[in-house]
């Protein structure tokens, strides 16, 4: 089957546009990977007394990577997430027939990924691999990522005490594993709402049109197109746009309570934590004007907006009930905010409430 991206491609101009860091040859690297282990694990312990949520699928490993292992991983993960969409944009590819044009149009897609890829792997500090495949080397997958050069520049930079700094990180990274391996139904739910997501996306050139002219509207009419999820909130119709606000609501709680752990997991080890905190907010809002709408047309526009979002929400839901309100969350995926009781959180608290006060 024809793929719709040159994943080739992706991957080479990707790699270009990551470059090399200067720290990426630096005496400092060898301290990272003995670092990250010891305070991965660590890391698990501290969030575990913090949350209540244990792995059941052992302890997290961490693996250190370059910018150019980071996007080799995340193309692999991406070709798994895309899997329903570009399978079926190969089929109609294949019924078309192949021509020069199909050719130019996989590479011009494959650089616009490669591109986007690339960009990101200069910013991003740590990641958790969620995703699971049954047919890949296990040894590959269930990883938290940390990118080396970028975490020691970011430490040169601002003279940020190292083993202080990483630890920092890999609370944020392990709050993630936790949610989704300590929570059964969590990784499976994700995937599905994803898939869902993708597999009823019409892959008609036409649907991209239309959102082009969507979009124009919304410009005409003084708002911005891309805010609320990026090209992809563009081309879904109806149905995928009700699963996309499902995502992003799940999203903004994951986020806000990876920060809130983080935070409270690190009050008496990581005494620099608020230092660290303030630094990497500025970093996430000070960005150039093409980077800027670059992040809101992947949607990386309204990721960022869930971090502020879901600690507002978890704040003011144990305001209101304490831990045990916030943890019922984790019992059933009924109970998961809408991105609407993300905003507003009351409406979450009644409607938990009314469920839990009718079914006693």
């Amino acid at each position: 089957m024809t793929s719709p991206v040159s994943w080739e491609v992706a991957e080479r101009v990707a790699v270009r546009v990551a470059g090399r860091d200067p720290f990426e040859h630096s005496y400092h690297y060898a301290s990272l990977q003995p670092d990250f282990d010891e305070l991965t694990a660590e890391a698990e312990e501290l969030v575990a007394e913090a949350t209540g949520l244990r792995s059941l699928s052992g302890p997290a490993r961490a693996r250190v990577t370059d910018r150019a292992g980071w996007v080799r991983a995340n193309l692999a993960s991406f070709r798994r997430l895309l899997r329903p969409l570009t399978d079926r944009l190969g089929e109609r590819l294949d019924a078309a027939g192949r021509s020069p044009l199909t050719a130019a149009a996989r590479t011009v897609t494959g650089a616009e990924l490669g591109t986007m890829l690339g960009w990101m792997s200069t910013r991003v500090l740590g990641q958790y691999d969620l995703l699971l495949v049954e047919d890949e080397d296990p040894d590959d997958q269930d990883l938290v990522y940390y990118v080396g050069p970028n975490v020691i520049a970011l430490e040169k930079r601002f003279a940020f005490p190292p083993r202080e700094f990483r630890l920092w990180l890999a609370l944020h990274e392990v709050t993630h594993r936790a949610q989704f391996t300590g929570v059964p139904w969590l990784r499976p739910y994700f995937l599905g709402l994803v898939d869902q997501g993708l597999t009823g996306i019409d892959p008609d050139p036409r649907r991209f049109l239309n959102a082009l002219r969507r979009a124009a509207d919304e410009l005409r009419k003084g708002r911005n197109p891309l805010a609320e999820g990026g090209i992809v909130a563009l081309l879904a119709g109806p149905e995928q746009r009700a699963v996309l606000q499902q995502i992003q609501g799940l999203m903004s709680l994951l986020e806000g309570h990876g920060d809130v752990t983080m935070d409270r997991a690190a009050i008496d080890r990581v005494p620099s934590a608020d230092r660290f905190s303030r630094v990497l907010r500025e970093r996430r809002s000070t960005v150039s004007a093409p980077a800027r709408l670059l992040q809101q047309f992947i949607g990386l526009e309204a990721k960022l907006k869930q971090y502020e979002q879901g600690e507002r929400f978890i704040h003011a839901i144990e305001t209101r009930g304490g831990p045990a309100l916030l943890n019922q969350v984790w019992d059933d995926p009924a109970n998961l905010p809408t991105l609407d009781e993300i905003r507003d959180p009351a409406e979450w608290v009644t409607r938990v409430t009314t469920q839990a006060a009718t079914t006693r």
